[in-house]
């Protein structure tokens, strides 16, 4: 009876521990908003978003300009481009409160593709200077100035605009390595289900660049679109369903997972491999994405593990690399970035909110209207 009572109140006592916690952190958490940046020196426009919600609560806001560290480099950012981590970080939701802070974002910026000019570069950068024009990864590229890291740029092909460089970092390293992860060889038939997004456009072009035989899956308004790219086959989803059809692939590199372990199983060939890309891109639902992804996770990647054909999950990396290849890919003419629209940086809010609705054609692209000097 004793170790009962014991039990139970260390049960209530780790819980009331637990409460006091979230509590005292949900309070705590805040972020930079309240701080008078207009008045700090020097200064910069920049997008942010001091509270979660729908994309209104992204402004154009005076903030105080970044200094880079030893490692890094201050950025003249040109362009960036929008990805679903932008359009999910600004949702209210549980699990953002949990990752970016509970009761308002700690980091307020937004961004990371970028594509810009040299400003300045920490003591320990030797690799690049003032003027040189670049395009990588880098937090927070939705603002005039930005503070990367080395490792995280590589030099823009000259040739390519500074909007195209933008539009290719996160997506173009996610089709990239994805198609990799699924050992792609030339000759191959591999189908790409979401075609149309930033990452499905970028993976039909590499693809070609490697020499498979590419099927499409795409919605008729993209049939135009998906076959300038250099689609050899095109499946209109509004028309037919790809797992119902008679044709066998060695790849499906799947963004969009909005069918089940069995039904892509079945257009596999026998040691045939699905990529799990995505689950469907900035238009899809916290219950919706959670599910997908727990499918792909658990059931997929599980049950894969019994059968000749397998089911592949991966995460993006940062690859200086592989950012070095596609600007080669770039500047040969094999990859052309596919963009939507483009916006001005007092635009972003709209310019999310056009994005979160889903259904992008490529990339959405927001310039800060900075000139070369």
């Amino acid at each position: 009876m004793k170790l009962k009572r014991l039990a139970k109140w260390s049960a209530i006592s780790i819980v009331c521990a637990l409460g006091a916690w979230l509590f005292v952190s949900y309070w705590r958490s805040g972020n930079e908003c309240d701080r008078n940046a207009a008045a700090q020196a020097p200064s910069m426009k920049a997008i942010r978003y001091c509270e979660y919600g729908s994309p209104e609560v992204v402004k154009l806001d005076e903030v105080e300009k970044p200094v880079p560290t030893d490692d890094q480099i201050l950025l003249k950012v040109r362009a960036a481009s929008l990805n679903a981590l932008d359009a999910y970080m600004v949702r209210d939701n549980w699990v953002n409160r949990l990752i970016f802070g509970l009761r308002k974002p700690r980091d307020t910026r937004l961004g990371r593709d970028v594509a810009g000019q040299v400003e300045a570069v920490g003591k320990n950068i030797t690799e690049f200077k003032p003027g040189d024009e670049v395009f990588g990864i880098c937090r927070g590229s939705l603002a005039e100035y930005a503070c990367a890291a080395g490792r995280a740029l590589v030099i823009k092909p000259p040739g390519v605009t500074f909007a195209q460089a933008a539009a290719v970092p996160l997506a173009g390293l996610t089709a990239l390595q994805g198609l990799r992860k699924g050992n792609i060889q030339a000759g191959q038939k591999v189908l790409i289900n979401g075609a149309t997004g930033g990452v499905g456009t970028f993976a039909v072009q590499i693809a070609k660049s490697f020499g498979a035989e590419v099927t499409a899956v795409c919605n008729t308004r993209n049939v135009d679109l998906v076959r300038s790219i250099g689609a050899d086959h095109i499946i209109d989803y509004t028309k037919e369903d790809f797992t119902k059809g008679g044709q066998r692939y060695d790849m499906i590199f799947d963004n969009v997972a909005n069918h089940s372990f069995f039904e892509r199983r079945r257009v596999l060939k026998t040691n045939g491999i699905c990529v799990l890309a995505g689950m469907g891109g900035a238009g899809v639902k916290q219950g919706q994405a959670l599910g997908r992804i727990s499918g792909n996770l658990f059931v997929a990647c599980g049950l894969s593990s019994f059968t000749s054909q397998k089911f592949a999950q991966y995460m993006t990396k940062l690859s200086k690399p592989d950012l070095a290849l596609l600007g080669d890919l770039m500047q040969a003419g094999k990859v052309k970035p596919v963009i939507e629209r483009t916006y001005q940086l007092g635009e972003a809010s709209e310019a999310l909110r056009n994005f979160a609705a889903g259904h992008a054609r490529g990339k959405i692209v927001i310039t800060t209207g900075l000139e070369s000097p």
